[in-house]
């Protein structure tokens, strides 16, 4: 039997933006193209119904319409004259393109996700409540579960919405009859699958990616947090348009190089914007578009940042700030190409662009966004596990960047502070916004004249390097997954390698003041200050090893970073009291209490659950810790902040969020933050 080897892509078609591109005579030709996405073996899945759809490795879809009560024909992407197709040609009429379409999409995502890493994607956990009996309250937590999947519906919804849902470990597509503003725009009725968008699809990947990376990133606790998840997914789809050549070239023609001028690279669904009865796109990085249907370029206004708090109008300013610093980097890489082609001129005469000329910008366009892609996903792993802002990744961006590439020859790093200061984004703990003050410093820092000692350093590396040895080249991510969970917490694992390295005699100090931990000492003390006792330690103040990495990535030049990436998180109970004259807001000292010891109904209105912790990174190469961004478990202005913006004392967010019992109903936080937009007509959604 001939020995045939195994593919390296599967090779199918699609839209490259969205089906309404393909009804446009000047953008018809480059709205189709060929994914190529990693081959794997596609089994079918069979759970009982009547119908069984393609499950791989990282997903698997179900294609049944609840509003019909449809088990729509599963596409079998292993028939052998679909493979010598590339798969079905697009078609908005088609449910079995539907499903190829949305696996092409995720697993494009994916990919870009796991280049950027260095590592494999795991989906979040499924969480399972602790088990409280009469003589042990909340004490045994039942072991966190695999999720080997992605459950994806792509006729999910009969309404303007697609969302992913953290509950059930799904993304959840809808379809709708257009609204639009004006004939000339979309025929009135046409049916619209949020599944056949591109940058739906991939919005909404990058939502369930970025909450298996940083669970704590939908909590409500700072105005940035959940904008951040919005904006991005926003960022992630918006880059990816520049991995679609035809496209690509294509509007590099339109603009003539000039992409600051109107054009689909920028923009994000455009069909669902009109759809919904928008004169554009759903949202653009670049520019507005009014009633009139008039395209103007956005202007930075600092006093946004001050004053919108809807969470995708506020994303939008970190979306806009990021673009901006691809675009700075993309005309200043183009100049030279400029000046060849104008003799020195650097002034393009009146006409079409060489083609030559289009090609070699769009080359550097390209090379570009995927260098700005690649650092935006880099700088996750140097984000602290919670509370974000937009200031905390800017300074994991300039990191992320200087760790791969400590020359910025061509200022990647200055054109991310430009662009993120003239929109009035700054980060709080530092001197300045000099790139050098924003890079994260150095371990080992003098910390209140505390230092961890070299011994206990160099134990724990040896452990990481262990851990490394043991998962390091681990295929299957279930065994990564289980193998890694039991090296953190076995009997010898790395919570009790953390507590006997640093929580512990002359280190501890040192220890806290680097994470933003706090071990008060015994029971009574601990508990007095809001924290659990020995749940998962012995004899201490209760924390949690959230997440551990391994990223092994090729830098520019080609040699090889070996990191772990580990999270540490605290929480607390804290009461406040607020004075009824002046609605002055302070910390109640006496009154800290253990969250999971208190019912719910006594904790009172005036509390708040809060964490606190790390993002550590360590260096195996040279067995020592690199970095360590934190945010204190004891900032009493970080409180105070968090219970103002929960209470809505810091705008009016009662019109964002509903409570957890409310958000709960409606299947997660995002759901509720796109399908609440819808409602009400905010052009603002997705």
């Amino acid at each position: 039997m001939q020995n045939i080897p195994v593919p390296p892509f599967r090779k199918l078609r699609g839209y490259a933006i969205d089906p309404s591109l393909s009804t446009a005579l000047l953008t018809s030709q480059v709205n189709e193209l060929v994914y190529k996405v990693n081959w794997e073996e596609l089994k079918p899945r069979d759970d009982g119904s009547r119908a069984s759809w393609p499950s791989g490795e990282y997903l698997e879809i179900v294609d049944y319409d609840p509003a019909t009560g449809v088990f729509y024909e599963p596409v079998n992407l292993d028939d052998p004259h679909l493979l010598a197709q590339d798969g079905y040609a697009p078609s908005v009429s088609n449910p079995q393109f539907h499903q190829q379409m949305v696996y092409a999409v995720v697993m494009t995502t994916i990919k870009n996700f796991e280049q950027a890493l260095g590592r494999k994607i795991l989906w979040a956990e499924l969480i399972p409540a602790r088990k409280q009996t009469p003589d042990q309250k909340f004490k045994k937590a039942l072991d966190f579960g695999f999720v080997p999947r992605l459950r994806i519906y792509p006729h999910a919804l009969r309404q303007a919405n697609a969302y992913y849902d953290p509950n059930r470990k799904a993304l959840l597509f809808g379809y709708f009859s257009a609204t639009p503003a004006s004939k000339q725009l979309q025929l009135p009725g046409t049916t619209v699958f949020t599944c056949l968008s591109h940058d739906i699809i991939a919005h909404e990947t990058t939502h369930a990616i970025l909450d298996g990376l940083h669970r704590r990133y939908i909590d409500a606790t700072h105005p940035d947090t959940r904008a951040f998840h919005e904006a991005f997914a926003d960022v992630v789809a918006l880059f990816q348009h520049f991995s679609f050549p035809e496209v690509l070239r294509h509007q590099i023609a339109q603009t003539r190089g000039d992409l600051k001028r109107q054009n689909l690279l920028g923009q994000l669904a455009q069909q669902f914007g009109r759809a919904i009865g928008s004169y554009g796109s759903l949202r653009d990085a670049i520019g507005v578009t009014d009633n009139a249907g008039n395209w103007r370029p956005l202007v930075p206004d600092p006093r946004d940042y001050e004053t919108l708090m809807e969470c995708h109008q506020r994303g939008g300013i970190l979306v806009a700030a990021i673009f901006d610093a691809f675009l700075n980097i993309y005309q200043s890489r183009v100049q030279k190409l400029l000046r060849i082609a104008t003799g020195g001129s650097g002034l393009l005469p009146a006409g079409e662009l060489h083609p030559d000329l289009v090609d070699e910008m769009a080359r550097t366009a390209a090379k570009t966004a995927n260098d700005v892609l690649r650092i935006c996903i880099r700088a996750l792993d140097y984000c602290p596990p919670m509370d974000l802002t937009f200031g905390d990744y800017l300074r994991a961006i300039i990191t992320a960047d200087f760790d791969m590439v400590p020359d910025d020859t061509h200022g990647y790093r200055v054109a991310f502070v430009e662009a993120f200061q003239k929109r009035g984004i700054s980060a709080t703990g530092i001197k300045s916004m000099a790139v050098e003050d924003l890079v994260h410093p150095l371990y080992p820092i003098q910390i209140n004249g505390n230092e961890v000692s070299d011994e206990a350093e160099r134990q724990l590396g040896l452990f990481l390097r262990d851990l490394k040895d043991a998962v390091g080249y681990v295929e299957d991510r279930e065994e990564l997954y289980t193998k890694t969970k039991q090296l953190i917490r076995g009997t010898k694992g790395l919570h009790n390698q953390l507590r006997a390295s640093f929580v512990a005699g002359s280190n501890e100090a040192a220890f806290c003041e680097l994470t933003g931990l706090m071990f008060p000492g015994n029971k009574t003390t601990t508990e007095k200050l809001g924290f659990e006792y020995a749940y998962r330690t012995t004899e201490s103040a209760s924390y949690a090893i959230g997440n551990v990495w391994l990223a092994n990535r090729v830098t520019p030049d080609g040699s090889i970073v070996n990191h772990v990436v580990i999270t540490l998180v605290q929480k607390r109970g804290v009461r406040f009291h607020v004075n009824p004259d002046t609605q002055e807001v302070s910390v109640d000292e006496r009154s800290f209490f253990v969250p999971d010891k208190i019912s719910r109904e006594k904790w009172g209105e005036n509390h708040i659950i809060f964490r606190g912790g790390c993002t550590l990174v360590f260096d195996l190469d040279t067995l020592r810790l690199r970095y360590a961004v934190k945010k204190d478990v004891n900032d009493r202005e970080r409180m105070i902040r968090q219970f103002k913006f929960e209470r809505g004392l810091l705008g009016d967010v009662s019109d964002i969020y509903f409570d957890s019992k409310e958000m709960n109903a409606l299947a997660g936080p995002f759901a509720f933050m796109h399908s609440h937009n819808v409602m009400n007509g905010d052009n603002h959604v997705h």
